[in-house]
């Protein structure tokens, strides 16, 4: 349930970044090193590297920093069917910025490329350094088409294929790479105080300030033609980031509320707007109709990013005659319904979440990627209801579609399923083989790893449960934990009659890896790398 206690680090990322660069100085000089004063564009071109720029190792490194922190943060949401979607999207785009030239081979190899959602109500959305890039489920839930949620998912792309933080941070002196990631979550605490923040800029920082956005404009640009260009090679409309911006700018002179912390990290001006619509060329059409499929992920993030009683029971009566009513366009009335359901289902309300995806497959029907995220909701109904033997043929009927074995999605829900109560042992077994499989490859899927933690215990598994469980603890950054626990492991396999060796080796190999980690993130923090 969300509470109002929670840190509050997504909403202010961006601008909070632009802040931590100023408030060291960093922007005149930057901006003085990157370009002539009369240059309109301060960046070095598409290929040079500035010579201050931070190593790509060591972005990565500050990078990974950051989201040690992120992951243990309340709302940071791993929604296997909407990750599985933005990861979809972010794959076509880096597929088309790599054909492009924009990822050399280092970036390509040593960037995490991985997209992450944040439970927020406010639209935005940010790049971090290293490859990691944040989407709150409020930029989600306004975004009418996916070429409008693309546009934005390309722009800050292309923040990082172009190494526009690299650029800044690089000119930051700090020895320390903890320095400058802590410099940059601390600046992010101290915007959840207004008041804070005012003092960061009025406390002889303006001009450092001033400079720093002004530097960021330039950016901005930049990520807006190099973003353009991946969005259509990916072969999203054109016209979505024209859209996007104007339904931006529209929406926050309509809603001054400070829920639109893109546009402050992100300022839009006539001049990038009208750039935008001029890369349409006069061969420009009118855009697509709406996906389904985007509608019912814009239903989904609308009901997650507030899951308190009181906004899930709003959302649950989305299914009335009176709301439904007040919709005309069926997709907006498949919406409804599906918000509707997961509302329901949030709420343990099966009865009403069974209606309500009743009344929303007709609207669906013939277009298969709908119907399949309808089944995928029917399917996380039935399993939060324990009931198997309803979700078997669901699950199987998914999981022999095009690309159902490759689905995150679908492999965490077999585990899901493998683990109600009265699952035969075959069915665990193969269950936890299938994530064995991913893990290898997804190291860093605390979920994966935490269900095979659960199905290794339920087949007596014991020494390799702990393990997974340790490697569930380190995905989400908490080393120390995974070491205690790993360390429990060994003396678990020290005193075991009949424990694995082989399990066993991979442990104590594994516990050193570990250890020599948590030894680096120590001496990071103590400024000695």
């Amino acid at each position: 349930m969300a509470s109002d206690r929670r840190r509050r680090w997504p909403r202010a990322l961006p601008l909070a970044l632009s802040l931590a660069l100023a408030a060291q100085g960093l922007a005149p000089a930057a901006l003085a090193q990157q370009g002539s004063p009369g240059s309109r564009n301060n960046l070095p071109a598409l290929g040079d590297s500035a010579s201050d720029d931070i190593s790509v190792p060591n972005e990565r490194r500050i990078g990974d920093r950051i989201m040690r922190d992120i992951r243990r943060d309340a709302d940071y949401l791993d929604d296997p069917i909407l990750l599985e979607y933005v990861q979809t999207m972010m794959s076509a785009l880096i597929v088309s910025s790599r054909e492009r030239g924009n990822i050399p081979t280092e970036l390509d190899e040593r960037f995490a490329w991985e997209a992450f959602l944040v439970r927020d109500r406010t639209v935005n959305a940010f790049a971090l350094p290293g490859g990691y890039m944040g989407v709150h489920l409020g930029l989600m839930a306004i975004t009418a088409t996916p070429a409008e949620l693309a546009s934005v998912l390309a722009h800050e792309l292309s923040h990082v294929t172009q190494r526009h933080i690299a650029r800044s941070v690089g000119a930051n002196k700090l020895t320390s790479l903890a320095g400058i990631a802590g410099l940059i979550l601390g600046v992010l605490a101290a915007s959840r105080s207004p008041e804070a923040a005012n003092a960061l800029i009025t406390g002889g920082q303006a001009v450092a300030v001033q400079g720093q956005l002004n530097y960021s404009r330039d950016a901005e640009r930049e990520a807006d033609r190099v973003g353009f260009n991946v969005l259509t090679g990916a072969g999203y409309s054109p016209a979505g980031m024209p859209a996007m911006f104007e339904k931006l700018l529209q929406a926050s002179r309509l809603n001054d509320s400070q829920n639109y912390p893109y546009l402050r990290s992100h300022p839009l001006t006539t001049e990038r707007i009208g750039e935008a619509r001029s890369r349409l060329g006069v061969a420009h059409t009118a855009p697509p109709p709406r996906p389904l499929l985007h509608v019912l992920m814009q239903a989904r993030a609308r009901v997650l990013m507030d899951t308190r009683d009181s906004a899930l029971q709003r959302a649950q009566d989305f299914d009335t005659e009176r709301a439904l009513a007040t919709v005309a366009a069926p997709a907006d009335r498949l919406g409804a319904l599906y918000g509707s359901a997961l509302a329901s289902i949030l709420r343990r309300d099966f009865s009403r979440a069974d209606a309500a995806l009743s009344a929303a497959r007709p609207l669906a029907d013939g277009d298969k990627d709908a119907m399949n995220a309808l089944a995928l909701l029917t399917l996380q109904g039935l399993l939060v209801r324990s009931d198997g033997m309803r979700a078997d043929p669901v699950l199987g009927s998914l999981l022999a579609a095009p690309g159902g074995q490759d689905s995150r999605t679908l492999l965490l829900a077999q585990a899901q399923r493998a683990l109600l109560p009265g699952s035969p042992p075959e069915m665990q077994r193969a269950a936890v083989d299938r994530l064995q499989t991913w893990v290898a490859v997804h190291r860093q899927d605390a979920l994966a790893w935490g269900s095979a933690a659960q199905l290794w215990e339920r087949l007596g598994q014991r020494l390799r449960a702990v393990r997974a469980d340790a490697e569930s603890r380190a995905a989400v950054g908490d080393v120390q934990g995974a070491v205690e626990r790993l360390r429990a492991a060994q003396k678990l396999a020290r005193t075991a009659t009949g424990s694995d060796f082989i399990e066993a080796s991979v442990l104590e190999s594994r516990l050193r890896e570990l250890e020599l980690q948590r030894r680096q993130i120590i001496a990071e923090e103590r400024g000695e790398l």
